[in-house]
């Protein structure tokens, strides 16, 4: 066994110095990530998980079902359950402005209750267009959320409304998502008792449908 001048063995500071090696790799792979991906899910009732237990609305399910892809990012719930366009447009800045940083992504979802309360589509146009125009300003991507006209009312009336959205994402350049409720409007066990509202299970299939377009938008298919 041979030794240095402080007693200690060559085999001993070789094990040291494999044992420091070792901790500034790890080390190293510990350092912090680039800061995660933030979405804003700024919306209406449908992205607030109206009737639905706390975690099992559209952004926590959304979160969830981006880390299981390997995204790791933030989904901030900015649904206010009963918001028209008009409300939407009147929050939309104090609701970026509290976020503490620019979101990545901004997915708009408005519309609905516009619809249902049969308001006039030209003021909902210009509403969702004046969202739009202030999210282009600050240089925030947007995935417009697109809605359906209900089957009872004027076909008129659902031809003008549900023109907005491709009209306007093409305007401002905004990828679009046709209809938020694709695959679950009207159907038996994914909507609640009033019709309007997904279940759990109806989230779920909203959440599958929608992510690969968000992760087209984010940058991250």
């Amino acid at each position: 066994m041979r030794y240095n001048g402080n007693g200690v063995t060559f085999g001993g500071m070789i094990r040291r110095s494999i044992a420091t090696a070792l901790l500034s790799i790890s080390l190293l792979g510990a350092a912090p990530l680039k800061e995660r991906p933030l979405v804003l899910a700024f919306g209406d009732s449908l992205t607030a998980g109206y009737g639905l237990e706390q975690g099992l609305g559209f952004a926590p399910q959304l979160e969830a079902t981006l880390r299981r892809h390997g995204i790791a990012a933030e989904v901030a719930d900015g649904g206010v359950s009963g918001d028209t366009s008009e409300a939407g447009k009147a929050r939309l800045g104090w609701t970026l402005d509290g976020l503490g940083r620019k979101p990545d992504l901004v997915i708009l979802e408005l519309g609905a209750n516009d619809m249902l309360r049969g308001l006039d589509p030209t003021l909902t146009r210009t509403n969702i267009d004046a969202m739009l125009t202030e999210l282009k300003r600050r240089n925030i991507k947007v995935l417009v959320a697109g809605m359906r006209g209900a089957p009872n009312l004027d076909p008129a009336y659902v031809v003008k409304f549900e023109a907005i959205y491709p009209e306007l994402s093409r305007k401002h350049g905004a990828a679009l998502y046709p209809f938020f409720l694709d695959g679950v409007a009207a159907q038996k066990g994914l909507v609640q008792p009033d019709g309007l509202h997904p279940t759990f299970q109806g989230v779920k299939i909203i959440v599958t449908r929608i992510t690969p377009k968000l992760k087209r938008a984010l940058g991250q298919d």
